[in-house]
């Protein structure tokens, strides 16, 4: 594993297994949130933000946390390994209150934590399975085929994935 791309609905713990991933493998983490907003919740333009993400995906080894299914496939295309995070809503729903808990609300961006938490982000992680899934796997299917993909579905395989994957140096 060169090149993970983690994606998968909020609270759901792309943070920390992309942390943990990254050291394992001795790779650069990004979280894309931390490349889309900036300090003031501003969104980048679309045509930057994936600029920025062709040039992320052209290094050698990398580990890249986020959804953003427009831009979805660059780092399919150039991803080894793709992680997804398919963690039922009410986990989920605890994440973000596990987050908020954490770090008393705000940005976080040493962390990669952007704890926004809105009516609208509550309904997107309630309806992610339904809306969201299945343009993923579609992503995922059309773009990944040469890359292995690790669907996780409860914490406890996602601690069991990254628990077997042995350090590189």
């Amino acid at each position: 594993m060169d090149r993970i791309a983690i994606m998968g609905c909020g609270g759901s713990g792309k943070t920390v297994v992309g942390r943990r991933l990254a050291e394992l493998i001795n790779a650069p983490l990004t979280h894309l949130d931390g490349v889309y907003y900036d300090a003031d919740w501003n969104p980048l333009p679309q045509e930057k933000f994936a600029a920025l993400q062709e040039e992320l995906v052209a290094r050698p080894r990398w580990v890249i946390d986020g959804n953003y299914a427009s831009t979805l496939p660059i780092r399919l295309k150039r991803a080894d390994t793709v992680v997804f995070l398919d963690i039922p809503p009410i986990i989920c729903l605890l994440g973000i209150l596990q987050r908020r808990w954490r770090y008393r609300g705000g940005q976080h961006t040493s962390q990669g934590v952007f704890d926004r938490i809105t009516w609208g982000f509550i309904r997107y992680i309630l309806g992610y399975r339904r809306q969201m899934r299945p343009k993923v796997r579609a992503l995922i299917a059309e773009h990944a085929g040469h890359a292995r993909v690790v669907t996780l579905t409860s914490r406890r395989a996602a601690r069991r994935f990254v628990a077997a994957v042995p350090p590189q140096t």
